[in-house]
Parts: C-alpha cells; structure tokens; sequence
C-alpha cells in the first residue's frame, strides 16, 4: 500500500495543490483534470461558467423530412452545481447531452465547455477532452462483463498511464468512497443493479473530471435504489468539487437538484434558476 504521504486525495478544492499526481509543472493549477501532469485549459477561466450553450440547434434528415431534436437553446451552468434536466421521452435531453459531452455535434450554435469552444475542435481534441474533464455515467451502466469493479473503474486511469500504486489507491478510494470497497473483486453479474451503477459512477469519477454527465442514471432501479444513487450524485458534487448535469425522471434527483431545466419538443420551458430570479426581483419591488 502506497505511504500516507504519497495517497491520492479527495480534488476539493482544499486538497487538488496536494494531489500525488499533479506534476511540479502544474501546482499553481486548482482543477482536478490537473492532476495528471498534464496542461490545465481551464485555469484562466475558473470562475467562468462551467458549461455554455449558445443557441445550439440539432437537426436530423430523415429521408425527405428533418426532426428538429434540439431547437436554439441557451443557457449558461455554473461550476460545482448539480443540475436535473427534465422532460419527456423525445424532448432532446439525450441528445442535448451528447452535445454537452462533445459525442455529438450541433448542426448550428455553440457548446463551450470551461471557456473551450468544442464546435471547432477536431476529435484527436474532443477525445482529450472527454478523457480529461468529463465524466459519464451510462443508464445502463456500461460495466465490462469480463472485469471486476476495481478493473472496471481503473480503465480510465489506464488510458492516462498513471503510475500502478497510483492507480490501485485510486480505485480504493473511490469504490470505498460509493460503499463498495468489499466488492472490488465481483464481476458486474455477481453485483445488483445499484451496486453496478455505483461502479459506473466510481469509474465516471476516476480521472477527476470536472464535468459529470449521468443520462437516466436510475432508469434501470427500483425507487429506493434510485433515491440512494441520487443522493450519491448530490453528495459527490459537494466532496468532489464537479459540476455535474442528469438528463432524469426521477422526482428525487429534481428535488436535490439545485437548478432544474425543462424541455418539450427540443426547447427549454421552463429553468428554475430563471423563474427563481424573477421570483426574487418581483419580491423587491
């Protein structure tokens, strides 16, 4: 086991300066995608928005017709907020997502994501961002059935080649950290659905992204499964410093949520943060 000194640490914003992993280079750096060694595009615009989306649009051809799935929505999210994205099936949540995570690519309109454009990057660059800032969590877990859950959540840290003892403390600490640190060796068939999902939520969270993605992440789960991922996701959002965006049905998640954005028909109806201000303001009049 690694020495004390040498584990890795929680990146709140207490601890990212302490982090083993951040290379000498990059100490005067506070974000956790940091922590690799490797340049820090963020820091320039910490207190910048954390995602903006200008009048973006996503148009599909479908034969002769178009399904307009996203129609010029904007809005902007703050750093270390959890944010529920609601509406029904076919509102354009998936999709607006996937443009969001730099999976898809709007057909007008603008995604930046920590003050970076991703309408002009190229895919060597969206891949680099996506490994290093984002983190997804899949509805239907996206586990690899061949693999254990600690070989599962170490995938991500694989793909950046940190250091073995690294690797390993690493992948303790989260899968302690979603309560499943006695399981680390059962393969997702030995696992129930919410110990599979919190799997996926420790490998989301194993390079420290900046940004957590989770599309219908309780979909598959009973409802007291579903309430215990969820308040998870809200307590990770506070420990690990992330901004973290949930396409959901879920009554729990909306009610943890500290902004709450409505789509029909690929546009926004409704956003708590906006009515919440105007609630504000006509409060002062």
């Amino acid at each position: 086991m690694a020495e004390e000194n040498d584990r890795w640490r929680p990146p709140t914003r207490d601890h990212r300066r302490d982090s083993p992993f951040v290379s000498d280079a990059s100490q005067d750096t506070h974000r956790p995608g940091a922590i690799w060694g490797r340049r820090d595009h963020t820091a320039d615009v910490a207190s910048g928005p954390m995602v903006e989306v200008l009048d973006v649009v996503r148009d599909f051809p479908i034969g002769e017709s178009v399904v307009h799935a996203v129609r010029s929505i904007s809005f902007s999210i703050s750093r270390g907020q959890l944010i529920a994205i609601r509406g029904r099936s076919g509102s354009g949540k998936t999709t607006l997502l996937n443009m969001i995570g730099g999976l898809d690519r709007p057909t007008s309109g603008r995604v930046l994501i920590g003050g970076r454009d991703l309408t002009g990057m190229g895919d060597t660059d969206l891949i680099e961002l996506r490994r290093d800032q984002i983190g997804f969590i899949f509805q239907a877990f996206g586990l690899i059935p061949i693999l254990s859950a600690a070989e599962n959540v170490e995938i991500p840290l694989r793909l950046v080649r940190a250091r073995v003892a690294q690797r390993d403390e690493r992948v303790r600490v989260l899968l302690e950290l979603v309560g499943l640190g006695e399981r680390a060796h059962h393969r997702p068939q030995e696992l129930s659905g919410g110990e599979q999902q919190r799997v996926a939520i420790a490998r989301a969270l194993a390079n420290a992204p900046a940004l957590l993605l989770a599309d219908e992440p309780t979909g598959q789960l009973d409802s007291q499964t579903g309430r215990t991922i969820m308040t998870l996701i809200r307590a990770l959002v506070r420990s690990e410093g992330v901004t973290a965006i949930v396409a959901t049905h879920d009554p729990v998640l909306i009610d943890l949520a500290d902004r709450v954005i409505e789509l029909q028909d690929g546009q926004v109806i409704h956003d708590s943060s906006v009515s919440d201000a105007r609630a504000y303001a006509h409060t002062q009049r």
